[in-house]
């Protein structure tokens, strides 16, 4: 159905012209800002003044992806923004996921619209394009997979054609050479099921797919009476402390639905057609082939399911089986996981983190904690990793690898002389790291790093790794010429008291000297190492043969990528992205230091609109947009993090949209809570948010660019709670606040939140105190709060914005709540995020920068309805070309993202 149709069954409706459909004349409505906000859930969605909406508009650059060998490159191409209609296509919320029913596959997932296969020359330049072909229209790409051997790319590709089958994903395939693309499977009647894992390549010829049972008949249908009462029972006196989790099951009917959408046949097909069915129908969940091909590892969960906790936390079984589909052992069969502590560091009990060695033909690790789970129980050891190869001869039992007092964190392969693993605990920010020798017993492990994970500036960085012929990744060794020590490459991100510089070490790992072989321009650029890229050759890796993936950004040129090889670091670029927003091309930027009242040093970025010059143009309004963090010592929470070189990415809903506006933005101020020794860091939540708000605001006033008068704060989930307790706490420091998808009254999330594992009976007195809704009546300046409909964040369930904006409203607070149909805790849709960016702009407008109602006016004509509103600043006209019907844009998912950095792997 089309947009205008949909939006009927919703509060909110696209607003035609008022002329009839032939776009605005240049006359302005004449209703005044009260009016419109006495009727504003029948005032339809907005867009936000054109210098704001081109930005968000602009086309997103590629994602890249490199294939196994290092000599071709995809550019994966997407689309901006989607359209609404796509968040309102029907989904089943069940045991903590959401599902698309059409195509059985998780709600809301992004797509890309094609594949460019580029060719990576010698000289580090790109070939010509190669276009994957024979895709359907209108064909929306997700999972794209290298195969082993980088000969072939497997993908899902979906084709919305209202109610029939092609709405679920197939699985194709491409050939990298030709780019020519076909259906992976024969017959048209084998879907892929991606509610859970969706395929994986077996070896270079053959992928186990997780499908849709053929025999699955119609969905199971509510009862129009149910069976009995809803019924919950703890008459056994366990204590059971569970987060405020979102989206959970309700009854037995959610868990036949639960099951019908969720139950996959798996299946072992090969390029050549052959398809064979293995194990029975079940809920798989995941499934990873060992490195030498000959095994799976498989897991699935089961009944009983929960009515308290997702599904990560059903019973969950793990099964080694033949990639021929032959069972050969249970690993382990984990009960119901409802009683994990609250504690940071609480895990559940039994068999974790089950894995592949990386360095090993088919030998599993995993760990097992020896608490109980429970971060608060005093035990040593505290885990214990173990081994065991995929089919143990004769009864051999797992074998100890290592054991840990902290929380076990994962491990660094290499070979039987060398492994990295990592362990950590929350509560002392505390982070070790342990050389071990796997095959060598009579090598005792020792500690490499132990420091805390809070003090960037100690941060060594992490070792690199190299991909192995079976196509997993291990540490790399690095030799020198005439040399036989043991070194490997550590890449930081180098945080220095100047910004970060990030740093590629040479590291002797017996020794500890580190020489420093590469490190970022620290003038004008911000680079960094993103991978090894002379990986593919097997056999010694040298230093004068190193080949690395870097990028490099500054403060107005965006993210382009380099090959550099040594001995003499000569750089190639391989990409030449355009600039996302050229308009912005020339904005200011700059990180500043200052100190709060109780001696802690504090940050922020200082973003100045282009050509503005403060000795000329005088203070401007401000808008702060933030989000506290919690630490344990004063040092840790004055290091400076970030570069002042890092390129200004700008998301759709961006603070950085109003350097368009003219506006000043201080971007992330810190705002430390702090906790020393025994100390609880929100026990003074307050009293250092207003210090940091204070220090921050009084720092842009003493330079000159901001007006004291005009200064807003704004945040979103953690950030919009704490914009409303500034308005709450620190009324004389903003003229009004802009919060989005906030939690505000804490008794609601009664078993912790964010980082405060105490619960509401722990510690009441801060629950209290830090609960902006408590404080509603003490809120005098206007706050604008927004938030979306389907919120499925732990904690920040729409209800709260609701409440808070009841409590505000009855003590006469200014304020107003947009609550956004189909959108969950990150807004998606073009019309939602439009709207976000055009109640912002208005708010700010009329409570920052003026408190008129004519310049508000204005922006009452920048409506979805085809027109382009100009305003003109000077004689405050309106002037529009254009007309018609909305646009229909068919925009990705995934939204504007500056760099594709994410993707490359």
């Amino acid at each position: 159905m089309t947009i205008s149709t949909f939006l009927n069954l919703v509060p909110v409706s696209v607003v035609a012209a008022e002329d009839g459909g032939g776009g605005s004349k240049g006359s302005v409505s004449s209703s005044t800002i009260d009016d419109e906000e006495n009727s504003s859930l029948s005032s339809g969605y907005r867009v936000p003044p054109p210098e704001i909406k081109d930005i968000v508009d602009a086309p997103p650059l590629p994602a890249l992806s490199f294939s196994p060998k290092k000599d071709k490159i995809l550019f994966l191409k997407r689309r901006a923004l989607p359209p609404l209609t796509d968040l309102a296509r029907p989904e089943e919320k069940l045991a903590g996921i959401r599902i698309d029913v059409k195509c059985n596959t998780r709600s809301r997932m992004s797509f890309y619209t094609g594949i460019g296969i580029h060719q990576l020359m010698d000289d580090g330049t790109l070939g010509p394009e190669k276009v994957v072909h024979g895709l359907p229209d209108g064909a929306m790409i997700n999972f794209v997979r290298w195969s082993r051997d980088g000969q072939h790319l497997s993908f899902s590709i979906r084709v919305d054609e209202g109610d029939n089958n092609s709405s679920k994903l197939r699985v194709w395939v491409a050939d990298v050479e030709t780019g020519k693309a076909r259906p992976f499977f024969q017959s048209p009647n084998i879907y892929l099921n991606a509610v859970f894992d969706n395929f994986v390549w077996v070896d270079d010829s053959t992928l186990l797919v997780s499908t849709i049972p053929s025999s699955r008949g119609d969905p199971p249908k509510k009862p129009l009476v149910p069976s009995g009462p809803k019924i919950q029972s703890n008459e056994q006196k366990n204590v059971i402390q569970a987060p405020t989790f979102q989206d959970l099951l309700k009854d037995e009917y959610d868990e036949d639905l639960f099951e019908y959408y969720s139950t996959t046949q798996l299946i072992l097909a090969s390029l050549d057609g052959a398809v064979k069915e293995i194990g029975p129908p079940a809920v798989y969940t995941s499934m990873d082939p060992s490195p030498d091909q000959k095994y799976l590892l498989i897991s699935s969960i089961h009944r009983p399911y929960s009515f308290i906790v997702p599904c990560g936390r059903f019973p969950k079984k793990i099964d080694v089986w033949t990639t021929e589909g032959k069972f050969v052992r249970e690993l382990c069969d984990l009960p119901l996981a409802v009683d994990i502590p609250i504690a940071f560091n609480s895990v559940r009990k039994g068999m974790r983190s089950i894995n592949w060695r990386a360095d090993k033909p088919s030998t599993l690790y995993w760990a097992e904690t020896q608490d109980g789970g429970d971060a608060k129980v005093e035990v040593s050891p505290r885990d214990i990793i173990y081994t065991q190869p995929a089919e143990p001869l004769n009864g051999e039992q797992p074998e100890v690898l290592h054991k840990l007092d902290l929380r076990y964190g994962g491990i660094s392969w290499c070979d039987d002389y060398l492994a990295l693993v990592y362990e950590s605990w929350f509560k002392t920010r505390r982070t070790r790291t342990w050389v071990i020798s796997p095959g060598s017993k009579d090598v005792s492990p020792r500690i490499l790093f132990d420091r805390s994970s809070e003090d960037v500036y100690s941060d060594p960085g992490s070792p690199m790794l190299r991909r192995t012929p079976a196509g997993t990744y291990v540490i790399a060794k690095i030799k020198k010429e005439e040399d036989d020590g043991t070194y490997i490459l550590l890449n930081g991100s180098g945080a220095t008291p100047e910004g970060n510089i990030p740093f590629l070490d040479l590291f002797d790992i017996n020794t500890g000297s580190k020489e420093r072989i590469w490190e970022s321009d620290k003038e004008k650029y911000y680079e960094t190492v993103v991978a090894l890229m002379s990986d593919q050759n097997e056999g010694d890796l040298y230093i004068n043969q190193l080949k690395v993936l870097t990028s490099k950004e500054s403060k107005t040129e965006n993210t382009q990528y380099y090959l550099q090889r040594w001995p003499d670091k000569k750089m190639c670029q391989i990409t030449n992205f355009p600039h996302p927003y050229p308009q912005l091309a020339s904005l200011q930027k700059e990180m500043i230091r200052y100190q709060r009242k109780d001696g802690v040093q504090l940050t922020a970025t200082l973003y100045l609109p282009p050509g503005y010059d403060s000795s000329k143009d005088g203070p401007l309004p401000c808008l702060v947009w933030s989000y506290p963090g919690e630490f344990k010592s004063k040092d840790a929470a004055g290091q400076v993090r970030g570069s002042p070189n890092e390129f200004a990415g700008i998301g759709p809903t961006s603070a950085l949209l109003w350097l368009a506006r003219r506006f000043a933005i201080l971007s992330g101020p810190t705002i430390p809570i702090i906790g020393e020794g025994d100390e609880e860091a929100n026990d003074r939540y307050v009293e250092q948010l207003v210090g940091s708000a204070e220090a921050a605001v009084e720092e842009v006033i003493r330079r000159g660019v901001a007006h004291p008068n005009k200064i807003a704060i704004g945040g979103h989930s953690y950030g919009a709670f704490m914009t409303a307790n500034l308005l709450a706490h620190a009324p004389h420091i903003f003229c009004c606040g802009i919060a989005r998808s906030g939690a505000y009254n804490r008794t609601l999330t009664p078993f912790g939140f964010q980082n405060e594992d105490r619960t509401l009976w722990d510690a009441t007195n801060t629950y209290v105190e830090m609960s902006p809704f408590m404080s509603a009546n003490k809120i005098k300046k206007p706050i604008l709060l927004i938030h979306g409909e389907e919120d499925n964040n732990s904690g920040t369930l729409t209800m709260q914005s609701d409440r808070f904006f009841n409590a505000l409203k009855g003590h006469g607070a200014l304020c107003r709540l947009v609550l956004l149909p189909f959108e969950s805790h990150g807004y998606a849709a073009r019309e939602s995020i439009m709207h976000v960016l055009w109640e912002t702009d208005r708010w700010l407008q009329k409570h920052c920068v003026s408190n008129t109602s004519d310049v508000v006016a204005d922006l009452d004509a920048c409506k979805d309805d085809g027109s382009k509103g100009v305003i003109d600043s000077e004689s405050k006209a309106v002037t529009a070309s254009g007309g018609g019907q909305a646009e229909q844009e068919d925009l990705e998912l995934e939204g504007y993202h500056s760099t594709p950095r994410s993707s490359l792997w």
